[in-house]
């Protein structure tokens, strides 16, 4: 008996040339509470860059824990962001920075 082969839909092309636009929430700017002002400035900005300037500051100061490169060590000042923690997670850093946001 002969194999049937089955018929494939050519793929959908993709648009070339669009730019996604970015969401406009994460473009707002927020004011960082003082805590979280030491680290990163006291200037409002956006929460992407918020999340960029934190992650300079970690590899600035060695902050990455060198055996689980997804553990974050606090120091003095991150240790009141991370509400007195000594070590967090990178996906609950975020959670844990969005608290220092208003």
């Amino acid at each position: 008996m002969a194999a049937k082969k089955k018929s494939r839909k050519p793929a959908a092309k993709k648009k070339s040339g669009a730019k996604r636009k970015p969401n406009a929430a994460f473009m707002k700017a927020m004011q960082p509470s003082a805590s979280l002002g030491a680290v990163i400035g006291n200037s409002a900005m956006p929460r992407t860059e918020v999340t960029k300037k934190i992650w300079n500051y970690i590899k600035r100061n060695g902050l990455q824990d060198s055996k689980n490169r997804r553990m974050i060590n606090a120091d003095d000042k991150l240790k009141d962001v991370f509400g007195g923690k000594r070590q967090v997670s990178m996906f609950e850093m975020t959670k844990l920075v969005s608290k220092h946001l208003k």
